[in-house]
């Protein structure tokens, strides 16, 4: 790709939102790195060459900030999401002022980061994400591309980061509804890698998920052998689930809300039939055991 290309990051600080910076940069594009705190944006200068990651103050809702963070780009990538509050602003909200003001700026192709499991799913959350995927497409149009990666993991994750927390915190782990939600684990590397690869294929919705599917249990028995820490697992009825949520929502770090217990009672798998990371260009997806245990194990630097 030329390297006069330019893309916009949006959220380019965060988890996902590195990566992609680094994935654009290293296929050659000049990146526009819009986050809200500018000593975050410094920070990511070094996933490219000098000059080709430019930090860009970008604050949320705020249309000038947005217009001046895409003039010049020929795409945009949103990355900006939350699990807890400012649910609306951020995930319903926010996609559509980035889509109207990309469609203004004459940017080419934007891609929009949803989740898995948002269709039909009980949570504030998965309601807020798809309000979000419509509004970016009512904004910008046919040509917008929505990525929906299931639970993603990889160094500084909140996923599996989080029960390993909640291991060393704690003797047993909740199985929350009985531990029978499923997901499929996806490594944020090839989700940076699918929105990079996006813009070669036609846009469209596409589901992304690692190469395997696991039961909620599943993600805590692994999470037990890769800390190394033995703990029972104490199966969790939902409504009990939701009232230690109302109390753990208000201490530090957001361990549990109400609405991340309506968020595990929906499936984070790809559908059968559904475009993923296959077709764009992913092949071969990262394994949960070839990055986890990695930043888990008791000999790993301490995360939690």
């Amino acid at each position: 790709m030329p390297r006069s290309r330019i893309v916009t990051v949006f959220g380019a600080s965060g988890f996902l939102g590195s990566a992609v910076v680094g994935a654009f940069a290293r296929a050659g594009w000049r990146v526009k790195a819009a986050c809200r705190r500018p000593e975050a944006g410094y920070a990511l200068r070094p996933l490219g060459t000098p000059g080709q990651v430019e930090p860009v103050p970008f604050m949320a809702g705020d249309r000038g900030s947005t217009e001046r963070a895409l003039a010049g780009a020929q795409t945009a990538v949103n990355c900006v999401g939350t699990l807890h509050r400012g649910l609306a602003p951020l995930n319903a909200d926010l996609p559509g002022l980035i889509g109207a003001a990309a469609r203004a700026a004459g940017v080419e192709r934007f891609v929009h980061v949803s989740a898995l499991g948002v269709q039909g799913g009980p949570s504030r959350y998965a309601a807020s994400k798809l309000w979000g995927e419509s509004a970016a497409r009512e904004a910008f149009g046919l040509d917008t591309t929505v990525l929906r990666p299931s639970v993603i993991f990889g160094p500084g994750d909140r996923f599996f980061a989080l029960f390993a927390r909640l291991s060393a915190l704690f003797p047993a782990l909740p199985l929350v509804g009985g531990g029978g939600t499923r997901f499929q684990p996806v490594y944020v590397g090839d989700v940076a890698r699918a929105a990079l690869q996006a813009l070669d294929v036609p846009p469209e919705t596409y589901s992304l998920g690692g190469p395997e599917a696991v039961t909620f249990r599943q993600v805590l028995e692994r999470v037990c052998t890769w800390t190394g820490r033995r703990r029972a697992l104490v199966p969790l009825p939902w409504a009990l689930a939701k009232a230690q949520g109302a109390v753990l929502q208000f201490l530090p770090g957001t361990l549990l809300t109400p609405d991340m217990v309506d968020q595990l009672r929906a499936d984070s798998v790809v559908p059968d039939g559904a475009p993923g990371l296959a077709a764009l260009g992913v092949a071969h997806p990262t394994p949960m055991e070839a990055i986890v245990p990695g930043y888990l194990s008791p000999t790993a630097k301490a995360l939690f």
